[in-house]
């Protein structure tokens, strides 16, 4: 496993703290977690924008998607 190293302000690591503390994980375990949460969060986020992106995809109106769904029922 590879080590970083990164500067965050004081709060952070108080606040950081005050979580290990309360879930009894150490430090490094807090901030492996979160590394993982966020760069799951930016793939989907990346993957959302290329779809928005694809000329390919058809764009719906939303109006008649409604009317469409409202009448189906």
């Amino acid at each position: 496993m590879d080590q970083i190293t990164a500067r965050v302000p004081h709060t952070m690591v108080e606040a950081l703290d005050a979580a290990a503390s309360a879930l009894r994980r150490s430090r490094a375990e807090i901030v492996r977690h979160a590394l993982e949460r966020y760069l799951e969060d930016f793939d989907d986020l990346t993957v959302a924008v290329e779809r928005l992106r694809d000329p390919g995809d058809p764009v719906l109106d939303w109006d008649e998607v409604r009317g469409d769904l409202l009448r189906s029922d």
